[in-house]
């Protein structure tokens, strides 16, 4: 028996749009446990959708010997989907359809019925005593009758992980594995890894920064433009591990943005003895937090601590804030205001937001919705307000995109439009919950020197949210932390 898993020889894939510079060669064999490495639209992806059989060869073949193993046993032709899974975010579409929810859906909870529950999506899997190893192993038990739609970004991500291996595949493909997972959890992931070699179970990553590279890992691959810069041991990698900085030597003049505000207030956000609850169930008692008009926070918290719930009752998100003691600019939520009234003087962006922005418009659209709060774009923009989305477009490195559909580029750039959605109008109150999320180093150092530069801005507010103490930006000198 081979020890090859799988063998790709002289490959160019028939992709419109995607040229790869020469055919591509690769293997994996049995046991080892490979990183792909890269930035943003290096091809990581491609190269996994690549392997998964999504798309066709002009040239070339690939190989699989681990299935022509399993053809011996069976008379139904096997494709490699069917035993190669991928997991991360956009699994989530291939549960409960959320192509049908809407992002405000997460918190409404008259309106969360209509999605399964954990323990509901779980039960269609006939091996109950690996069903109950798994949740076990990802700790999952106290989730059972959550509704999917209303986890959090890590509670989903060990969800979609349990849900993958319930369909016993011989190699899991995880994108980005540690994106949304606290300190603890990203420990449990590392065991959980181990434990799936040691059981037979091949594991490709795809990694965007050096950082978020697991223990478990053998052998790396680097690409860039399609094209491979490593290719071989870890060991070996490790060894000339290129460097991951970024000197920004640009600074993005926020002056231009200015659009009328309201500076008729002293605190952007205060609330006294404010309970984080979802119905009946309470995460957290008692919260007493005053955002000041040009403090700059950070806010974390484990997963499941309450950080998004709390962050959409600012953010004019959740109809359960009416009944809140919470004032947003100086005046008691539900006084009058509409909610268009809130979200106009607030920029916001998060991770899950992927979920629900599936807007197939140029990308240059979905900056511009920004200025209307809107999913998706229904509205003119003013010429000036064009220049100005443009501009931030420019300055983001994303130019080249500005007519490509929002649906056609790659997660990592996706990630960088919501960004810049959040920032267009140059809000009062900037929220950023987990913004780098699947971004390299690069990326993230050219976001980072941005949200300084709007920091400058004295009357300019900002809670911002991550797992990691490095993303927190220089300007912030306040962290509040859900326990």
């Amino acid at each position: 028996m081979s020890d090859l898993f799988i063998d790709i020889k002289q490959v160019l894939p028939r992709i419109p749009g995607k040229i790869f510079s020469k055919p591509f060669n690769f293997q994996i064999k049995q046991g080892q446990c490979w990183a792909f490495y890269g930035k943003n639209g290096s091809g990581k992806t491609l190269l996994s959708e690549i392997i998964c059989g999504r798309y066709g060869l002009k040239s070339g073949v690939i190989e699989y010997p681990f299935i022509d193993e399993i053809r011996k046993t069976v008379s139904d032709y096997i494709y490699p989907r069917q035993y190669i899974k991928t997991v991360g975010f956009q699994s989530t579409y291939s549960m409960s359809d959320f192509r049908d929810a809407y992002y405000q859906q997460r918190f409404n909870s008259q309106e969360v019925d209509w999605y399964p529950t954990v323990a509901e999506l779980l039960s269609a899997f006939d091996d109950k005593e690996w069903l109950n190893e798994l949740v076990d192993l990802m700790n999952l038990k106290d989730l059972m009758n959550n509704h999917l739609i209303t986890l959090s970004s890590g509670q989903l991500r060990r969800l979609l992980i349990t849900k993958a291996l319930l369909e016993k595949p011989r190699m899991l493909i995880f994108d980005n594995p540690f994106i949304g997972l606290d300190v603890e959890t990203r420990e449990l992931m590392n065991l959980v890894f181990e434990k799936l070699m040691k059981n037979g179970v091949q594991i490709l990553f795809l990694i965007p920064v050096l950082r978020d590279i697991p223990a478990c890992i053998t052998h790396v691959l680097h690409l860039d433009n399609c094209s491979p810069i490593f290719q071989g041991k870890y060991s070996d990698f490790k060894e000339v591990l290129p460097s991951e900085s970024a000197v920004i030597d640009k600074k993005f003049d926020f002056s231009k943005l200015s659009l009328p505000m309201h500076s008729d207030y002293q605190n952007v956000v205060k609330m006294e003895g404010l309970d984080i609850n979802y119905g009946p169930i309470v995460y957290q008692k008692d919260i007493n937090w005053t955002i000041k008009k040009g403090e700059k926070w950070a806010l974390s918290g484990p997963n499941g601590s309450g950080k998004s719930t709390l962050l959409s009752y600012i953010f004019a998100d959740n109809p359960q804030a009416y009944g809140k003691p919470l004032h947003l600019f100086d005046k008691r939520r539900g006084s009058g205001e509409s909610i268009w009234d809130i979200k106009k003087r607030i920029g916001f962006t998060s991770s899950e937001m992927h979920l629900y922005y599936l807007e197939n418009v140029p990308c240059i659209s979905v900056v511009e919705s920004g200025f209307f709060d809107s999913i998706g774009l229904f509205r003119k923009c003013s010429p000036l307000q064009a220049a100005l989305a443009e501009s931030l477009m420019d300055y983001l490195c994303l130019s080249e995109l500005k007519n490509v559909s929002f649906l056609n580029v790659s997660s990592g750039e996706q990630r960088l439009l919501l960004f810049a959605r959040a920032l267009v109008k140059n809000p009062e109150l900037l929220i950023l919950d987990e913004p780098f999320h699947g971004l390299d180093y690069c990326k993230k150092q050219l976001c980072l020197s941005m949200i300084n530069d709007y920091a400058m801005q004295e009357e300019k507010s900002l809670i911002f949210v991550t797992h990691y103490k490095e993303e927190i930006p220089a300007c912030v000198t306040n962290i509040k932390r859900l326990s």
